[in-house]
């Protein structure tokens, strides 16, 4: 399968694709500038206990206070309320736990009144980010991920991925991982360490420890809430979870992002850096790459299945509804035969849509009626199965009797809402038409006024590419026309993103020629 990963950076924001087989199945957008993003630790100040909730607000800066729930605490917050207020209060001397002595775990099913006072300072770090009218959501389980190992502190355990399939392999990283892992600090070994050398396991740690430090020396004396640990940026985060050997090419169109990310993708392998290129082409580099085209019709309420099927999905607050219809042009073969071909179809393209979409919270399926239990226990199998590559936490229930499947996502960011509608190309959404719709004609007079005001130029025109069609079509063309009338031939270039009526002149420096 070939795996591309395309970015687009701009001023304000970086949208990500993540390509397979040259079709879009991810699409992950970043704002510069957002200070709330999954991963980013902070020193936070309890603002209040709810017991009813079972659940505190923390101040971290948010307009709205961050959410922390009983639950999210985990079983070593007594560890984090003492050692943030050593380090709070001066009384901790070091980041390092070899000496830290571990209270016992809080009790599973305590409240939140009996572990927590208002005005304590308490390390959190962000679960989710804000959505809606809802802050941040938070969680005192700290942990610290690198490209191979995910640090964890105030624990003693050493866990491997269970992605790895091979349990010699398992146990070698566990096994090399424990003879090199800090005291009181747990590690879980990501997926990535397979096959690396124990001096790549080592340094990925040592790194970690230095974002330890850090967090240490930022807690240090603090007078109030602050950001002290910065998640990596969208495209590096990116490429820490996501790269991996079955990557073919990374393209990205800003030369500081492509510098950055040389430097990062050399520190881990040099030869991964290989796959990294610059973008320098004039054209938006998603439409160079056919991914603009994708997102138009992938997002919207209605999407059509190559077999003609279509999906229809609705958003409400409280979840997301998708209905399967079988549409028109369906094979004419038995009804149970259509319905399992037609689940099937979209049971593959319901998974590509949640991950594209990012859909969280509960998901509503309602698929074709099947009668036969065994098209529905291979519906639900083959379902499953599509959802395994989702990065997301899921569960997916059987079917009821009613023919819905019920589907729960972990939602950690606002869900990615695309308008697929787009402006009037001839009125520009003002309802108003001009008089004349012969564009040719008015590109002729500017044309003239241009050869009178610019005899030795160049000239390029760009157009929509049916204004571009038009004026190459026949013989003699009206290109040549204009060739046998000013002795010029001019150059045609077609752009999808401008109107029918609208073109631009440009010189043989592709500085654009004012005709008004």
């Amino acid at each position: 399968m070939e795996k591309e990963l395309i970015i687009n950076s701009t001023d304000d924001s970086v949208d990500i694709a993540l390509l397979e087989n040259k079709r879009l199945v991810e699409l992950h957008q970043e704002r510069h500038g957002s200070a709330f993003n999954v991963g980013d630790i902070f020193l936070g100040r309890i603002k209040k206990t709810m017991p009813g909730l079972n659940a505190a607000f923390v101040e971290i800066g948010h307009p709205r206070d961050a959410f922390l729930h009983y639950t999210d605490c985990g079983p070593t917050l007594s560890s984090v309320i003492k050692y943030t207020k050593g380090a709070t209060k001066s009384k901790t001397n070091t980041s390092r736990l070899d000496s830290f002595d571990i209270p016992p775990e809080i009790d599973k099913k305590g409240s939140i009144d009996k572990v927590l006072k208002k005005g304590d300072f308490l390390l959190v770090q962000v679960l989710k980010e804000p959505i809606s009218t809802k802050g941040p959501r938070l969680s005192c389980e700290i942990t610290i991920p690198g490209r191979y190992v995910v640090l964890s502190p105030f624990k003693n355990i050493v866990a491997v991925s269970k992605k790895l399939s091979s349990e010699e392999e398992r146990t070698r990283l566990k096994k090399v991982t424990e003879s090199i892992k800090p005291k009181n600090f747990g590690v879980i070994v990501r997926t990535a360490a397979e096959g690396k050398k124990v001096a790549d396991i080592h340094e990925d740690i040592l790194s970690l420890m230095d974002k330890w430090d850090q967090i240490y020396k930022k807690m240090r004396s603090a007078q109030k809430y602050k950001k002290v640990l910065k998640e990596l940026d969208k495209t590096e985060t990116i490429m820490r979870d996501l790269l991996n050997d079955s990557f073919n090419r990374v393209v990205v169109n800003d030369s500081d992002s492509y510098a950055n990310m040389k430097d990062y993708l050399g520190g881990f392998d040099k030869d991964r850096a290989k796959i990294l290129e610059l973008y320098k082409g004039k054209r938006d580099i998603f439409d160079q790459y056919g991914i603009s085209r994708q997102i138009k019709s992938s997002f919207g309420k209605t999407y059509t299945m190559r077999s003609g099927a279509y999906l229809v999905i609705e958003h409400t607050e409280a979840m997301h509804v998708i209905d399967v219809n079988s549409g028109p042009k369906m094979k004419n073969t038995d009804q149970e035969t259509a319905a399992i071909q037609v689940n099937l179809e979209a049971a593959q393209e319901i998974a590509r849509q949640m991950k594209l979409r990012d859909l969280g919270g509960i998901v509503i399926i309602d698929f074709i009626d099947m009668r036969t239990p065994e098209n529905k226990t291979r519906l639900l199998k083959e379902f499953k199965k599509f959802m395994a590559s989702d990065r997301a936490q899921h569960t997916v229930l059987p079917l009821t009797k009613f023919g819905l499947l019920q589907v729960t996502r972990q939602r950690t960011r606002p869900e990615i809402n695309i308008s697929t509608a787009e402006m009037c190309p001839s009125c520009e959404g003002t309802g108003k038409v001009t008089p004349s719709l012969l564009v040719s004609d008015e590109i002729e007079r500017n044309l003239s006024h241009i050869c009178n005001a610019r005899p030795k130029s160049k000239i390029s025109l760009e157009a929509h590419p049916y204004v571009v069609a038009y004026l190459k079509e026949g013989w003699p063309s009206v290109r040549m026309k204009w060739r046998m009338t000013y002795n010029k031939w001019v150059k045609l270039r077609s752009n999808m993103d401008l109107p029918l009526n609208k073109y631009r002149f440009y010189d043989q420096n592709d500085d654009e020629i004012r005709t008004n």
